[in-house]
């Protein structure tokens, strides 16, 4: 590999001092409200930062969350362990600065029968049209046991059937800005492979599946992922420490280090989305910056997250 590894500016979204995520992950822009979104898994916890105050509020959850997005009426549409939510978040009963514990309203809306023990929704987004979309996978990694499923969910249809199979740990989910490629990772040590697809803006089905990118020729495992307005996907680089951008081709053209090893998530936003956000995992060795949020300058912009299409 003789592609040189960029150093951008980098720094920490709240103090050191911020309380930490044991698994980071999931960080959506909301613009609505100048302010970033994300996820503690262990912690069952949903987090909001607001850029210009610097006041952070937390949610608590009754399961471990995967991923989520917001529905154009507020609400979220949240995968958690056992199968999808509705989530009314309310704000807190103070307005002082600093962290804040709010109240949340939680609805099923869909039940998943997993394959085996001890399994949870993982990644997933909304596609360009406003379809969920999320995977499950084994929480224990070191079982190599394939039992993780991509599903799709509409406010017309409710939740599919498994729509991709045989995923270790799925994670990588994401959609060109056509929306006519979806992009697939399986972050398990065993798979490391990033694929893409042809996709059905009207079925919202993907077919065509193909390798994009095998990291064994690169570094780290794959895990989650964004598409910037160029096309290309960036995906965290989880145990290398590093952020890599494939071209629409399958091309590394970008590799960006981060200062910690387990970076988990990205996600562009800020009021012009050229503030690319980086969610992280503390390892049992726990880091200076492990945990925290990280805000890069990569000179590139990215694209509004998608809502999800339907009532809640």
């Amino acid at each position: 590999m003789t592609l040189e590894t960029a150093r951008v500016p980098v720094r920490p979204l709240e103090a050191q001092a911020a309380r930490r995520s044991s698994v980071g992950e999931c960080p959506v822009w909301r613009a609505q409200e100048n302010a970033l979104y994300w996820e503690d898994i262990p912690a069952q916890t949903l987090v909001r930062y607001a850029l210009a105050t610097g006041r952070r509020t937390e949610w608590r959850l009754p399961e471990r969350i995967g991923c989520y997005a917001f529905a154009r009426e507020g609400k979220v549409l949240a995968a958690l362990e056992t199968g999808l939510f509705a989530l009314t978040l309310h704000e807190p009963a103070v307005s002082d600065a600093g962290v804040a514990q709010a109240p949340v309203d939680v609805r099923r809306l869909a039940t998943v029968a997993h394959e085996a023990q001890r399994m949870r929704f993982n990644d997933g987004r909304c596609d360009r049209q406003g379809r969920f979309w999320a995977g499950t996978m084994v929480q224990d990694a070191s079982v190599p046991r394939p039992a993780g499923k991509l599903y799709r969910y509409t406010a017309g249809n409710g939740l599919s059937a498994p729509v991709v199979e045989g995923l270790y740990t799925q994670n990588g989910l994401a959609w060109s800005p056509d929306g006519r490629t979806m992009y697939l990772s399986d972050s398990h040590a065993s798979s490391r492979l990033i694929w893409a697809f042809d996709y059905d803006l009207d079925e919202g089905l993907p077919t065509q599946r193909r390798v994009f990118a095998d990291l064994h020729d690169y570094a780290g495992r794959p895990d989650g992922a964004a598409v910037d307005a160029d096309g290309c996907y960036w995906i965290c680089a989880n145990d290398a420490g590093l952020l890599l951008r494939f071209t629409p081709g399958g091309k590394l053209d970008r590799r960006v280090t981060v200062p910690v090893s387990k970076p988990s998530m990205c996600a562009f936003g800020g009021p012009a989305l050229d503030m690319l956000f980086v969610t992280t995992i503390c390892p049992p060795q726990v880091g200076d910056g492990d945990g925290l949020v990280f805000v890069l300058e990569t000179g590139v912009r990215g694209l509004p997250e998608p809502e999800f299409d339907g009532t809640l």
